[in-house]
């Protein structure tokens, strides 16, 4: 030890130039450094307990593996995701192996907080959106999470960074039903593209039915009722079945899509109409509308013409009595309560 460090106690160690404490603790045979970040020696000995704890959490055999190592392990967890999840996950760790200079030397035990922070702030900046940023994080959290339970590690540095909240007051393209139905007239009649009528019948049921492309594209013959009148469906994002009533604008469509269709053939042959719809709108000097557009669109009307926000949420698969829909659709309720008030006579 030279003359720039003072040893104040078992352990623990002064480094007499910025007079920061530091902790020098052997554990399973291995020698474990570490800066406690701060001068006061009260401080420093309760931080010297906490690390030692953390260290007793830990397998000291497992005290070297890499971040990129743990990615690694990570990525062996993803088999049973949909191929959409597993795919962008195994992006990110992609991206996190190629932009994270050192990874696969790096002990995970040496990563900590800010660093976990400045590889977001680099690579998730603030110009691209909350959903990418938190997308990032997720997987990070899951991945550092998963080393805490292996004993790889005692606390994630990532286990309080906070997600980023998306900006309020966005206005999201919505079509209005004029919009809507010269979107299906122009995509049907693309007599170039062989799946024109298909698109225009899977935009068509998006829009009257009020559901999303995952739902949509795995409704089969047998999930329609159509003496009773509703049509049975699966909510992928919350891995929960529900049923919705087959309305008025909806059943002369979803009569032609089941005639002469076996109990367990899907109605609809195509899995979305993506790029049907995206140039339909440049044709026709619209917003860029998605899928996910229509169903806004499906909801707003719903509004609008006075159905109940608790069945209109129930309608979507949702289980929290409409908060999510009151919260999403704002900019809806003072038009509705002006029709509403009109009724107070």
């Amino acid at each position: 030890m030279d003359k720039e460090w003072t040893k104040s106690g078992p352990c623990l160690y002064r480094y007499n130039p910025s007079g920061t404490y530091h902790a020098r603790v052997r554990f399973g045979g291995k020698l474990y450094r570490r800066s406690l970040e701060t001068t006061d020696y009260a401080f420093a000995k309760r931080k010297l307990t906490d690390f030692k704890a953390s260290l007793g959490r830990t397998d000291p055999r497992q005290g070297n593996t890499s971040f990129g190592a743990v990615l690694d392990r990570y990525a062996t967890t993803t088999g049973g995701l949909k191929p959409s999840t597993r795919q962008n996950k195994l992006a990110i760790i992609a991206k996190l192996r190629r932009t994270w200079y050192g990874i696969d030397a790096l002990p995970l035990p040496a990563v900590r907080p800010s660093d976990v922070a400045a590889w977001l702030s680099k690579h998730c900046g603030q110009e691209l959106s909350a959903s990418h940023y938190n997308q990032h994080l997720t997987l990070i959290r899951d991945a550092l999470q998963m080393a805490v339970d292996d004993r790889i590690i005692a606390d994630s540095p990532a286990a309080n960074l906070k997600w980023r909240n998306p900006p309020k007051n966005v206005s999201r393209p919505t079509p209005t039903p004029k919009e809507f139905r010269a979107i299906i007239a122009d995509v049907r009649k693309q007599e170039l593209n062989r799946d024109a009528d298909d698109s225009g019948d899977f935009l068509e049921f998006l829009g009257l039915a009020g559901l999303g492309q995952a739902e949509v594209r795995s409704i089969t013959r047998g999930d329609v009722d159509l003496e009773k009148g509703t049509i049975r469906t699966f909510r992928h994002k919350t891995e929960t079945g529900f049923e919705i009533p087959i309305y008025p604008q909806l059943r002369p469509l979803i009569k032609r899509l089941c005639k002469g269709k076996a109990h367990d053939e899907k109605i609809l042959p195509i899995k979305n109409a993506r790029k049907a719809l995206r140039e339909s709108c440049k044709r026709l000097g619209l917003p860029h509308f998605t899928q996910r557009s229509l169903r806004r669109m499906f909801i707003t009307r719903a509004i609008e013409v006075g159905a109940d926000v608790k069945v209109i949420s129930q309608w979507q698969g949702h289980r929290d009595g409409g908060k999510l829909i009151l919260a999403t659709y704002s900019h809806v309720r003072p038009v509705h309560s002006q029709r509403m008030a009109q009724l107070m006579r």
